[in-house]
């Protein structure tokens, strides 16, 4: 079994800032790609932010300049630093990780449960 477990989540005005975690446990060999993707009421789930194995990032146009992706790959977790936050960023995020488990062949992506973010004054 894997599980991703979010947090960080919650309300904050416009112009605030906001660190989600995303921590991967379970019997995992390794740790791909990572991802935080979210979801308005209405839309479709969307890229937010991804970053590779080797550190490499790519970022959703509407986030560019605010949000940055990391990972702590000691920890199995990832990060997602929000800076100026907008009312549009209002979502709930989910991240996503392709991973490998110990004993099993290639790589399968998980889900986490989401996170809230709401930006209202």
């Amino acid at each position: 079994q894997v599980q991703l477990v979010e947090s960080g989540g919650g309300l904050v005005q416009p112009g605030g800032s906001l660190r989600l975690s995303c921590a991967a446990s379970g019997i995992i060999f390794r740790i791909y790609g990572l991802g935080w993707y979210r979801q308005a009421p209405g839309k479709q789930r969307e890229l937010v932010a991804a970053i590779t194995s080797v550190g490499t990032t790519n970022y959703g146009d509407s986030v560019k300049g605010r949000f940055t992706i990391s990972r702590d790959n000691a920890k199995n977790t990832v990060y997602l630093q929000m800076n100026s936050l907008k009312p549009e960023d209002t979502a709930v995020y989910y991240c996503n990780a392709d991973i490998s488990r110990v004993g099993r062949p290639g790589s399968v992506g998980y889900w986490g449960q989401g996170t809230q973010v709401t930006v209202s004054s």
